[in-house]
């Protein structure tokens, strides 16, 4: 039995180092993530039974993912494979990230077209079996965003899983560099009908259904949760089905300080985490992610929406002290984290 299963891509990630330029970097650290792998990882990483749904090559790239998926406890046997051509006609993704530092921004590069799962086709995965035994199933915008089938076979995916009676989020995860806010609007809103919870942040709301919040910055760099408030109700009353709606919000005071804060709302009440004021970044990727999974962690053992944003937005805040898209933070560090810990040393 699945507690979690999660569709989408996961690429090769090629960041580096020290904050440097790409263009004069001389050495680069290898992992793989991508936002679906992720929270499959961090929810196994929970003691949830997890499994992850992809198409990737079989080469080096494919079997890196594949085994990274495995050693961190995630059940990788639904991946379909496609033989390597040779020549990288069939092709896995990859990412280039440079981290930034005071007003400079972190930056990501993406190497993704045409990659494998992008020519997934409907029908291709027994998405029947693979829910027969689940319990939740995930699914972000950057799937949908990849082609045309993709987006089917997620819109399949989602229908398949309430079909079979399992609870569903999906995390909107705008990209601009994979699509239009216009393209990601008319995949997005047929498929929220199927959505039991819902997770996205202010740029996500206003490019990928059209829902703008007022108070919201040309960088989407700070809102305050009342404007947040507003739009989740307006979203709420538009697609009656969804239970919950969560998002972080993030003060991005410099590339490396931000003060981070979780919102859930269940269609009655809004529930806020504490503020982490001041939260010093090792790597923000990912963060967004560990939300998710700290979400999904907590709903599937019973706890109370105060509760799950509480845990949530400690997991993910911690998430943001670790280098790559994983988060390696324990239950017990993220509950510790609620309660404004202290930092001494654990002797």
């Amino acid at each position: 039995m699945y507690d979690l299963v999660t569709f989408g891509e996961a690429m090769i990630r090629l960041t580096s180092p020290e904050f440097m330029r790409l263009e004069n970097a001389t050495s680069l650290s290898i992992t793989a993530g991508g936002a679906e792998m992720n929270v499959a990882v961090n929810a196994a990483q929970l003691g949830l039974r997890t499994a992850w749904v992809s198409r990737l090559v079989d080469n080096w790239s494919g079997r890196y993912i594949r085994n990274k998926g495995r050693e961190l406890g995630v059940d990788m046997s639904n991946i379909v494979w496609v033989d390597f051509d040779g020549v990288g006609f069939e092709r896995n993704g990859f990412y280039h990230l440079e981290m930034g530092a005071g007003p400079r921004a972190s930056s990501v590069t993406y190497d993704r077209g045409y990659s494998a799962i992008s020519k997934v086709q409907p029908g291709e995965i027994d998405w029947a079996s693979i829910f027969s035994n689940a319990r939740w199933f995930h699914l972000s915008g950057i799937t949908p965003a990849l082609s045309e089938t993709a987006a089917a076979v997620s819109a399949e995916a989602l229908q398949a899983a309430r079909a079979a009676g399992v609870k569903t989020s999906y995390d909107l995860n705008f990209r601009s560099k994979l699509w239009s806010a216009e393209e990601a609007q008319a995949a997005n809103s047929p498929m929220m009908e199927h959505v039991s919870v819902l997770i996205g942040n202010e740029e996500d709301f206003e490019k990928s259904l059209g829902f703008a919040a007022e108070g919201a910055t040309e960088s989407y760099s700070k809102l305050e949760p009342e404007s947040y408030k507003a739009v989740a109700q307006r979203v709420k009353d538009t697609f009656p089905n969804i239970e919950m709606i969560g998002t972080t919000l993030r003060d991005a005071k410099t590339g490396w300080l931000n003060d981070w804060r979780t919102l859930l709302f269940d269609g009655s009440e809004f529930y806020l985490s504490r503020i982490y004021e001041n939260l010093e970044l090792v790597d923000r990727v990912g963060g967004g992610d560990s939300f998710s999974s700290g979400l999904i962690y907590s709903l599937l053992n019973g706890k109370s929406p105060q509760e799950a944003v509480d845990f949530a937005g400690g997991y993910s805040a911690l998430a943001h002290t670790f280098p790559g898209d994983f988060n390696w933070a324990t239950a017990e560090e993220a509950e510790k984290a609620m309660q404004a810990g202290s930092v001494r040393i654990s002797r």
